[in-house]
């Protein structure tokens, strides 16, 4: 039996829904970048310094006490690394909870802003981490990494009931450029008043702190147009349950678990997934740490590379939804594979302070970056069953946040054996060519069959 078409729309509806749902990836993204990606992790780490050691920690004195976090010694400089890690696991394990009581609920936008303003307060708050006070950053950093996981479970549920089959690539692809673009711009603003900070009058730490308070009112305000621009719809194919509705979506949760078997393509999308996105995002991390230990870049010039990235984004994210309306999402994120394979290619032959070659990688690290991703989600929202959109997004952001140390734990012990970040950027070819290899397998048309969907016309 399949899905009902999204017939109680027409066409100017849906594009109006859908240009309002495009602003949560711009709202959100500010986190992410400015946040997230940049500035927050090097301040709170200055900031356990200074708890552990005081005011005087340098380069030339680097701090060497530790911090005393529920009993077990932390090095100031690995604090972050262990925030990160317990709120990716704990991530990990709500998700799903989180994305079955969406699916039970006619009232996902609320659930989607109410996750959206938890984390920008989260982030805002963040203004108030200073001196010694690293207690407060973990927590807000664990909050914000959590509410923006979980609305962004509901977020991508939404796309289902706001598009077509055939609209999906475009829609997903607008929203990942909107919000590379977002994200690139306030990053731009942000990094500007960091670097500036003497001519503006005050001082690093203290522009910092109003960067990470721009981006919590950003993420904020801009949350506001996809809330009063949604609408809500009715709960499909709920699985009935007794108690309450906590405890029905525990039941869903349960039974979707024990009937993923049934959607063996939909399995095998999300193994494919696994290898190839986790190779993704140790490129994005480890690319500022390969260019100024390996290649000898300055800070400058890693900043304006993590720039061109942020804005060529967009343009790759909208390149690839049209390439996906011709070949079909599948074979476009197949393209985009063998372009990162020839990435971490490029870059284990790039000379030391070769400048434009440099840059090169980075545009191509941009066209692929957003294509992949947007696609990936689109082609995967194509194979879950209808009335579980929220819990099968809950189901890729878990498993996308429980296996994210596989690539960095292989590029971290590559250079341990060989001292060189050259092998152990190389490595990370296998998991493109796992995911590949894997997503190849795939019989799109049968898996979205299986899930009782209507196909697009190109898959």
């Amino acid at each position: 039996m399949t899905s009902q078409p999204i017939a109680d729309l027409s066409a100017f509806e849906r594009g109006k829904e859908q240009r309002a749902w495009y602003f949560y990836d711009w709202a959100n993204s500010a986190y992410v970048t400015s946040v997230a990606t940049v500035l927050f992790a090097p301040y709170l780490t200055s900031v356990a310094e200074t708890a552990a050691c005081g005011t005087g920690v340098s380069e030339a004195d680097p701090c060497s006490s530790d911090l005393d976090l529920l009993g077990v010694a932390v090095s100031p400089g690995s604090l972050v690394f262990y925030v990160v890690t317990f709120a990716t696991v704990f991530s990990a394990l709500v998700l799903p909870v989180v994305g079955a009581v969406a699916d039970r609920s006619s009232r996902k936008k609320h659930i989607m802003a109410g996750f959206a303003w938890a984390g920008s307060a989260c982030a805002a708050s963040m203004v108030f981490v200073q001196g010694g006070n690293w207690q407060l950053g973990a927590l807000l950093l664990v909050g914000a990494n959590l509410s923006l996981g979980s609305s962004l479970v509901v977020y991508n549920a939404i796309m289902i009931e706001i598009s077509h089959p055939d609209e999906r690539d475009r829609v997903s692809s607008r929203g990942w450029a909107l919000g590379y673009l977002g994200g690139g711009l306030l990053l731009a603003l942000n990094l500007a008043l960091v670097t500036l900070h003497e001519r503006v009058g005050v001082g690093e730490g203290t522009a910092v702190r109003i960067c990470l308070l721009t981006a919590g009112v950003w993420w904020a305000g801009f949350t506001l147009i996809p809330f009063l621009g949604l609408r809500n719809r009715p709960a499909t194919g709920v699985v009935a349950g007794t108690g309450g509705a906590v405890r029905q979506s525990f039941g869903q949760l349960w039974t979707t678990l024990r009937h993923m078997r049934t959607y063996p393509m939909t399995l095998l999308f999300l193994v494919a997934y696994l290898f190839y996105n986790d190779g993704i995002q140790t490129v994005i991390l480890s690319a500022s740490t390969y260019g100024d230990k390996e290649l000898g870049f300055e800070t400058p010039v890693l900043i304006a590379t993590i720039l061109l990235v942020q804005f060529v984004a967009f343009g790759g994210a909208l390149l690839f939804g049209k390439i996906a309306t011709s070949l079909g999402s599948q074979k476009t994120i197949l393209g985009g594979l063998l372009v990162w394979m020839l990435v971490v290619l490029v870059a284990y032959f790039l000379p030391d302070e070769a400048l434009v070659p440099f840059l090169g990688m980075g545009v191509l690290i941009g066209l692929v970056l957003g294509g992949t991703q947007a696609l990936s989600r689109s082609f995967f929202s194509q194979l879950i069953p209808r009335g579980r959109e929220a819990e099968y997004f809950s189901l890729y952001e878990a498993c996308e946040r429980g296996t994210s140390w596989l690539g960095t734990l292989v590029f971290g012990l590559v250079y341990q054996l060989t001292e060189s970040y050259r092998p152990a950027i190389f490595a990370l070819i296998a998991f493109f060519a796992v995911g590949m290899v894997l997503l190849a397998r795939v019989d799109a048309r049968r898996g979205i069959a299986e899930a009782g969907n209507l196909p697009p016309v190109v898959v």
